[in-house]
């Protein structure tokens, strides 16, 4: 099975640049996306036919312009939930949930802690309860989490680790609720794969050429549980598809 996530930074632009090209091309079984910006009366007709054969779901965020995401795909699940069911956090259109015979897949777009960090206090009350909800669901079946989790976990996963230190995306909190999910059952599936391997980014600021650089962080993953690790074939960073700040990513599974 192959699954691709994309947090495309507004889905209209991403259009604009080529993202069809890369959903037809890249052919995936369910398709993710980050930060529509869309509400669904936006979607017209052009846009479902990018999406004609597969089946559709959308979360989008009570404010317009802002977050959402969407999941596409060609097998119709036994059940789709949004948020995670609690209303403080259900607002922003930040989580879909498809539920299949053999695994849960959990489409997310995970809070900004914002500059001067003025959203982290939010941003660790939903660290607990995306976990809380994780946990929850890898006791029924195994879970498939990806999506933009807006944290680079480790020194290696950003480019210039000291000069960001305590910036949001790469604060001590931030790195820590990773740590603790990761050991809660669950496996980043590229470290898993390629522990050592560096210059591997999913996002690069629009600012100072830094894609160009490649002067990028990691905060974009395909997260399992622990218990399907043994059948994780790929995981792959897309670096070379453009149309967004972020780049795709890929995932493998024999599930």
């Amino acid at each position: 099975m192959k699954l691709v996530s994309w947090n495309v930074n507004g889905l209209r632009a991403a259009i604009t640049k080529g993202f069809a090209d890369f959903f037809n091309e890249v052919n995936a079984d369910i398709f993710c996306i980050q930060e529509t910006k869309m509400q669904e009366e936006q979607i017209t007709d052009e846009i479902r036919n990018i999406f004609k054969e597969y089946y559709s779901y959308w979360n989008s965020a009570l404010k317009k312009g802002y977050s959402g995401t969407a999941v596409f795909t060609k097998e119709k699940p036994i059940n789709v939930t949004y948020g995670i069911g609690i209303e403080e956090h259900d607002k922003e259109g930040r989580v879909i949930t498809l539920e299949y015979k053999e695994f849960y897949l959990v489409d997310c777009y995970t809070p900004n802690s914002k500059r001067e960090l003025e959203r982290l206090d939010y941003r660790q009350i939903w660290e607990d309860e995306i976990r809380k909800y994780l946990i929850k669901l890898d006791k029924e079946k195994p879970v498939i989490y990806c999506g933009d989790l807006n944290v680079a976990h480790e020194e290696i996963d950003l480019k210039n680790p000291k000069t960001n230190t305590n910036n949001a995306g790469f604060t001590i909190e931030e790195r820590t609720k990773m740590t603790k999910l990761l050991e809660s059952g669950f496996v980043d599936t590229f470290r898993f794969l390629y522990p050592d391997k560096e210059d591997a980014y999913t996002w690069w600021s629009y600012m100072f050429h830094a894609r160009e650089k490649n002067v990028g962080w990691r905060i974009d993953y395909f997260i399992t549980s622990k218990s399907i690790s043994n059948k994780i074939v790929e995981s792959t960073i897309y670096s070379d598809i453009l149309g967004s700040d972020h780049c795709p990513i890929g995932l493998e599974i024999n599930i």
